[in-house]
């Protein structure tokens, strides 16, 4: 156990600490933060390409979902009719149920260092600063001079559970509605999972925000943002462009 917690501090929790210091040190000002800003944007571009993968994966399941819903309700007798032809939409669509999950799961890790990061980072341990790094004597918590990112803030909290809530109702799936007489189990509570975490995530960041540095919730904001306009960016270069209509034609 102590050889993978010393992988996970080399791998991840130092150098990302030491980006932090080195933007805290270097960018104008010496705000930190700016300097969480900067590692937040740091880390997201590093992992566009995976997100992207992730968001596209996404995109594929919405766009089969009316497909599935037309599967469930002709097989809604026959559970193994029922997923063997589900898994055939998915090979034929060529989409992984799974594609949008893998991503997040593999990001968790950085999660986690991230997070000590910006727990540990106010008590700065020279031990974790790189030799080639000049480690300042204290880091000044204070973000544009006004909010001290070492205590929970509420506004910043409140601001992450509303960027949740936008980016979860991006992301769920925009399926056709159908007549209530031809909907079956499984689609009422896909949809019902899906109402509940709806407002379940936005909540339960608000929640946990409030107990954490404020730094953490900058971070989040931050990420949040880079989110919507990732999935953004995606969902609109994958809208069919409309041929242009240039009248009839008189004889």
């Amino acid at each position: 156990m102590e050889f993978l917690i010393n992988i996970f501090n080399v791998i991840l929790y130092q150098p990302l600490f030491n980006i932090l210091i080195v933007f805290y040190q270097y960018l104008p000002g010496h705000d930190f933060g700016i300097a969480v800003i900067a590692l937040t944007l740091f880390v997201r571009i590093i992992l566009y390409p995976v997100m992207m993968h992730s968001i596209k994966s996404q995109k594929k399941i919405q766009d089969i979902q009316p497909k599935i819903q037309e599967i469930q309700e002709k097989y809604k007798d026959d559970k193994e009719k029922q997923a063997k032809a589900v898994m055939e939409v998915y090979k034929e669509s060529k989409v992984n149920p799974f594609g949008g999950c893998l991503p997040l799961l593999l990001q968790l890790p950085i999660l986690i260092a991230l997070y000590r990061v910006f727990w540990n980072s106010f008590q700065i341990d020279p031990t974790l600063v790189y030799s080639f790094i000049p480690p300042p004597e204290a880091l000044n918590p204070l973000f544009l001079g006004i909010i001290d990112l070492s205590r929970p803030n509420i506004i910043f909290a409140i601001l992450a559970g509303i960027g949740q809530y936008f980016q979860a109702k991006t992301s769920f799936a925009k399926v056709p509605k159908r007549k209530k007489k031809g909907e079956n189990q499984m689609s009422q509570f896909s949809g019902m999972m899906q109402k509940q975490m709806l407002y379940f995530f936005p909540a339960f960041t608000f929640f946990i925000l409030l107990r954490l540095p404020a730094a953490l919730g900058l971070y989040w904001m931050i990420n949040i943002l880079f989110s919507i306009f990732q999935q953004h960016s995606i969902y609109k270069s994958d809208k069919p462009k409309e041929e242009p209509n240039h009248g009839t034609i008189k004889s």
